[in-house]
């Protein structure tokens, strides 16, 4: 089934933000038992960014939002909703969507947090541009931001050195015809819950003395069995999008996969039969951010010339949950 809107919506501006602390593989090193050559070689991930102490998801979120704002040309005043994608908010309420709100002074918005873990975003983008297509809001800030650095457990050197912090943002409104959202196609299924996960801190198992003590408060995470349902989910859905619109590898200019591990999205990538030049890849400056992947990734592919208006460019998430999905979009600025 095609999922086309009644109306185009789609991206008309993008920005970004990173913490200043640059984490490098050495420097792990130096803290727990493992390499550059051990890490690279089986992440492609080079450095990450680590906010200090204090720095929450609205610190990011909100410069990132105003980046994209401010390349809009308009205020934050002319935002409708706010839609924040996280799984690392500053407080279980309020939302990170309000604190956002109020430090651009996004007077005339209202909005929510939204979680769907690595897959975020594209749920994020889907469901505003629903809203807009929708005709009910006019336009909508989607902040894709998380703070990995502050659950991860520093001496788990199979997620530690996965991780880094960030936030991507993107302005969504009506576009010409025939660009912005053209497919998607997302999915979740709750039985991929025990291979990705944080055991406490939510309303089942709440925060006590014994949950800190054992660790419960980082992330856990079945290595394997993530890696192997993300290669065939990222790649499968992206092919499926992909002919169920007729296209061929050859005409997409850009495949912007979720930056979790280098050989997952090379093999996305093969599965598209896509030259590996037209994939956009920040994975070994950044590591993953999770559920800021994407809209940095867009921010940085149009900053280099990547892509232009019209040109076919397909995105591709998998997630915690099991959370994942890919859309099809021709870029509309």
């Amino acid at each position: 089934m095609n999922r086309r809107l009644s109306a185009p919506v789609g991206i008309t501006a993008t920005g970004q933000c990173f913490p200043p602390r640059v984490v490098t593989n050495d420097d792990l090193s130096k803290i727990m038992e493992t390499n550059d050559e051990w890490i690279r070689s089986r992440t492609g991930i080079g450095q990450r960014r680590w906010v200090e102490p204090g720095v929450g998801a609205s610190h990011l979120g909100a410069p990132a939002l105003q980046m994209a704002l401010d390349n809009r040309g308009i205020k934050a005043s002319e935002l409708d909703i706010i839609l924040v994608t996280t799984v690392t908010p500053d407080t279980l309420f309020p939302s990170t969507a309000c604190r956002i709100q109020q430090m651009v002074g996004a007077d005339k918005a209202f909005g929510f947090d939204l979680n769907a873990a690595c897959s975020g975003f594209l749920f994020a983008f889907t469901t505003a541009c629903s809203l807009v297509a929708a005709g009910g809001v006019k336009r909508i800030g989607i902040v894709g931001v998380d703070i990995m650095s502050t659950i991860i457990n520093k001496e788990d050197r199979a997620t530690a050195v996965l991780f880094g912090d960030g936030a991507g943002a993107v302005i969504v409104e009506r576009v010409e015809e025939g660009l912005g959202l053209l497919d998607f196609e997302h999915r979740i299924d709750g039985s991929g819950g025990a291979f990705l996960y944080m055991p406490a801190g939510g309303s089942l198992k709440p925060a006590t003395a014994e949950t800190v003590a054992a660790k419960e408060h980082y992330v856990h995470q079945a290595g394997s069995e993530v890696f192997k349902n993300a290669v065939r989910e990222m790649a499968d859905n992206s092919r499926m999008l992909m002919d169920r619109n007729g296209f061929t590898g050859d005409q997409l200019k850009l495949f912007v996969p979720h930056q979790a591990n280098i050989r997952i999205m090379d093999a996305a990538a093969k599965r598209l039969e896509l030259d590996p030049s037209r994939m956009m890849v920040n994975i070994d400056k950044y590591a993953n951010t999770t559920t800021a992947t994407i809209p940095t990734a867009l921010h940085q592919a149009f900053e280099q010339k990547r892509m232009a208006k019209g040109d076919l460019v397909a995105l591709a998430a998998f997630g915690a949950g099991f959370t994942w999905g890919a859309t099809l979009l021709r870029w509309a600025y």
